[in-house]
């Protein structure tokens, strides 16, 4: 069972500490959010389950951390600069915009008008001066998307590893756009954080690694917890793909607003390499972009055995943090029948991204001797560093479950009268809410299985 409507997971979020609405105090500023105590952790953990799978675990991945600013040249021949637009509407009735694909039967949502313009394109960029004098000369972008920095440092990545193709460059950022109607809660915002791959490959080989990367993306997210009858491939059609796309596999996600796009995985061609490359023409490098006149190097990879150089092509899988973390709160998100009439809310996250991994809960509140003990076991666990382990010393044993059932805890241990008599705890299982009594001695091992650590 996921949430029935996003508000559920709304209200869920901003109650329990994951997810506020920025500048709240001041009205809120649309398309902007902030992450609370919970949900800084869920995020972090997200990308860092990420991070493992593209870095860590692999031996041809090396990680990126470039800058938010971009300078205007890049996104010129990225092609940003006169592609990166939505079709902007206005209507004259209430002067509210649109994103011109949002209208249903060209009527405007606000007021039902029909007294719209005609659409125009609106570039999604964000600029900002740099330096001391605004004169509209000295400016830069806030980047759109973490492909770009990854593409320009190519060279650098290659020159310092001496990698060998195929092989990819990693990277988890900021990205700015500026929508014209961000909605669905986190779904389409104006900031925003990216999870990118870019991954060179030999060309002619660059379709057999776009189905691998498919398949490797859809068994991550349901290692995330996301049920894989929830997911559908889309393939986009060749009039809707990105300008450099040669192909384009969207992993789509049955979200509270409806089917959408969760991941895409693109294979870039040699376009974005290409494009910021020059003297292919000198060195006989096939590639069908144009050599860009103004770049200071040669984005190519040279064969130590023929010593031909080549511009390779780019698989991209791209995920935006957000949408994910969106798509696996609705799908944690559980309503439970109890005995007597009564029902549960329980968050069923898998354990490595619960924001909690355990709560040491002591029986009586303020109690000297189980407070005590209750605080040695959370130190004990804390120094296995495997996450954030709470202190609970707040009462009611049945509250203080309900409340980590909501935020999916998946593991309580209460610190009771007998434990100060023979060292033992009891544990409850947040998914059975079984119980059972293990010594103090043994909670490490028992929370490292949960986390599947051995």
């Amino acid at each position: 069972m996921t949430a029935k409507t996003m508000d559920e997971l709304v209200s869920l979020c901003k109650r329990r500490g994951f997810i506020y609405q920025s500048n709240e105090l001041y009205g809120g500023l649309q398309g902007l959010y902030d992450y609370g105590p919970l949900g800084v952790e869920l995020k972090n953990n997200l990308k860092q389950a990420w991070w493992k799978a593209m870095v860590y675990d692999r031996d041809d991945v090396e990680g990126l951390d470039a800058s938010v600013l971009t300078s205007p040249k890049v996104l010129q021949y990225s092609g940003h600069e006169d592609t990166f637009t939505d079709p902007l509407i206005d209507c004259r009735s209430c002067n509210s915009r649109w994103r011109a694909d949002d209208l249903v039967e060209l009527r405007c949502p606000s007021c039902n008008s029909e007294d719209l313009t005609e659409p125009r394109p609106f570039n999604l960029m964000f600029k900002t001066n740099i330096g001391p004098v605004d004169d509209g000369k000295n400016f830069a972008y806030l980047r759109p998307e973490t492909a770009q920095q990854i593409f320009t440092n190519f060279k650098n990545v290659l020159d310092s590893t001496s990698r060998s193709l195929p092989f990819g460059i990693a990277q988890i950022g900021k990205a700015f756009r500026n929508e014209v109607t961000p909605r669905n809660f986190i779904f389409r915002t104006r900031e925003f954080e990216q999870m990118e791959l870019e991954f060179f490959v030999v060309p002619g080989t660059d379709e057999k690694w776009l189905d691998f990367w498919v398949q490797a993306r859809l068994k991550w997210w349901a290692d995330q917890g996301i049920d894989p009858k929830n997911l559908e491939l889309h393939k986009v059609k060749s009039h809707e793909l990105s300008h450099y796309s040669k192909t384009t596999i969207d992993i789509m996600y049955g979200f509270p607003h409806g089917l959408e796009e969760l991941e895409g995985i693109a294979n870039r061609s040699d376009f974005d390499l290409g494009s910021h490359t020059r003297d292919q023409a000198e060195l006989n490098i096939k590639s069908k972009v144009k050599e860009n006149p103004d770049s200071a190097t040669r984005l190519a990879f040279q064969d130590k055995q023929t010593n031909a150089w080549e511009v390779p092509y780019v698989i991209e899988p791209s995920a935006g943090v957000e949408r994910g973390l969106l798509a696996i709160l609705n799908e944690a998100y559980k309503v439970e029948k109890l005995e007597g009439g009564k029902e549960r809310l329980v968050l069923a996250l898998k354990p490595h991204l619960a924001p909690i991994k355990a709560a040491v809960i002591p029986l009586k509140r303020n109690h000297v001797g189980l407070v005590e003990q209750a605080s040695k076991i959370k130190k004990t666990l804390q120094s296995l560093q495997l996450g954030r382990i709470l202190l609970e010393n707040s009462g009611n044993i049945g509250k203080n479950y309900r409340r980590h059932d909501e935020v999916g805890t998946p593991l309580c241990v209460t610190v009771d009268f007998q434990s100060l008599e023979d060292h033992t705890v009891t544990l409850r299982d947040r998914d059975t809410m079984g119980q059972k009594r293990l010594p103090v001695s043994e909670v490490p091992a028992h929370l490292q299985g949960m986390l599947g650590i051995k």
